[in-house]
């Protein structure tokens, strides 16, 4: 039988129903929102404004082109010209804004290079609306980080922790002054660590979804302990402004130029002297590795710390002071960050066995030269699918190399099994040298067919390395 229920207990059924409902999610939010007002109250004193003033040039009157213009015209013109150019006409002044945050009490200031990079008058403006203004104690373009100094006393500072420890999809937030927007707080989660950025070799980007836009550059990026662990830099952006992917340099990068702008002006990296690339799939099978890892070495510079530790061209860099290599872009990270003058061990595997070296790192040079290539035909060659011919002593001289083969044309089976390309320099198969057409048939009709086996190719003067399968002519 069944009883009646009156529509006051309905009522009071759904009401109990809804609170039960809304304190479970009460509860949830909770759990899954963090409160950052602690975090944001206990560092927003010790992030700064920065503003740098450029200057964009003269104002300086030039004399036109005056063939095409009317004779009646141009005593106007001579007269105007005459009475301006001798003016001391004011340079026109750009203000750059963007943020920047305290590292120590004595006014000590750290933001990104692009910043202040080029200006003339650099002033910061603290949380209480302070203006000092700054020196520049020294700049690390390729790290994009510059550490300014104001004279002040007693400042409050942050405190700098690690990036190791973060974890993808961590809570993060970031204090800045987007669009001149002074003291602005994002928040949002770790997206991935260690990224690389074209041109940005000696960072491993942490990558956010926290809202960053112009003005927002230099400044912190916090943990929810308060401690900062990168400095908000860059955006992946198609319109200008934020889309969704931002990216930061990770504290430790922070703190090794800090230590060395404050008390060196400047900052000096590891260098091995290498160019690298990636081990993908196929390369690790003609590397006789069971799968990809590493990076190989394309090039040796002459005279570099690889060179005088007898590292060849076609090794894999397994291993970098017992630190694992997965990826090639790993190794410009652990080199870089590598104390100059210090003797590393480094794993290698050549020519399917595994060796050791030791290498005495130096400093990074201030600019690598690659030079062009100029192309000369002698004499072509068919085999497996590619026509070559040999190169000239231009070409040898302008790529440091003692031979090799262009390839003028490529099959369609081989264009379709392979990444070779036409003007392709091939100088070395299986980490052997080619020093002409003849050697090159003679080394390729020796590998087993449908094989795969590795090439040494320049490719507009950068050494590369390509998997390649053998096939029938």
């Amino acid at each position: 039988m069944i009883k009646n229920i009156s529509l006051k207990n309905i009522l009071s059924i759904n009401t109990i129903a809804l609170v039960l409902f809304f304190y479970s999610n009460s509860l949830h939010s909770n759990s899954a929102f963090p409160n950052f007002t602690d975090v944001v109250e206990k560092n927003i004193p010790a992030v700064v404004i920065v503003h740098a003033t450029k200057k964009m040039g003269s104002a300086t009157s030039v004399m036109p082109d005056m063939s095409n213009i009317p004779d009646e015209f141009k005593p106007f013109l001579d007269k105007f010209f005459d009475e301006n150019k001798n003016n001391d006409t004011p340079k026109r002044q750009s203000p750059n804004f963007g943020s920047g945050f305290i590292l120590s009490s004595d006014g000590y200031i750290m933001t990104n290079n692009h910043v202040i990079s080029n200006a003339d008058k650099i002033k910061i403006t603290l949380s209480d609306q302070t203006e000092l203004e700054a020196v520049l104690v020294g700049t690390d373009p390729r790290s994009d980080l510059a550490l300014l100094k104001v004279e002040a006393e007693n400042l409050p500072v942050v405190s700098v922790g690690t990036s190791e420890n973060l974890k993808v999809g961590e809570w993060v937030l970031a204090i800045g002054s987007p669009f001149g927007f002074d003291h602005t707080v994002t928040a949002g989660i770790v997206s991935g660590k260690k990224r690389s950025l074209p041109n940005e070799s000696y960072v491993g980007y942490i990558q956010t979804d926290v809202a960053i836009n112009p003005g927002n550059s230099g400044g912190p990026l916090f943990n929810l302990n308060g401690d900062v662990v990168g400095v908000n830099a860059q955006i992946y952006t198609r319109s200008g402004g934020y889309m969704g992917v931002s990216f930061a340099i990770p504290a430790e990068t922070l703190v090794n130029v800090y230590d060395q702008l404050k008390n060196d002006g400047k900052v000096k990296r590891g260098w091995l002297g290498v160019f690298i690339q990636e081990v993908d799939q196929d390369l690790a099978k003609s590397f006789g590795m069971d799968k990809p890892k590493g990076a190989v070495i394309a090039k040796i510079l002459d005279k570099s710390p690889a060179q005088k530790a007898d590292f060849q061209q076609g090794d894999v860099i397994l291993m970098y002071d017992g630190k694992d290599v997965l990826k090639s872009k790993d190794l410009p990270l652990l080199v870089g960050s590598t104390l100059v003058s210090s003797t590393i061990k480094v794993k290698l595997l050549r020519n399917k066995k595994i060796i050791e070296k030791y290498v005495l790192i130096e400093e990074l040079p201030e600019d690598d030269l690659i030079a062009g290539m100029k192309e000369k035909k002698v004499e072509e060659s068919m085999v497996s699918g590619i026509t070559v011919s040999d190169i000239g002593e231009n070409t040898k001289k302008m790529l440091n190399i003692y031979g090799g083969v262009k390839v003028d044309k490529v099959s369609a089976a081989q264009l379709n099994s392979s990444k070779i390309q036409i003007n392709d320099v091939i100088t070395h198969i299986n980490n052997q040298p080619v020093y002409n057409t003849t050697d090159f048939d003679k080394k390729v009709k020796n590998l087993n067919e449908n094989t795969l086996a590795n090439l040494l190719v320049y490719r507009n003067t950068n050494p590369i390395y390509l998997a390649i399968k053998i096939l029938n002519d």
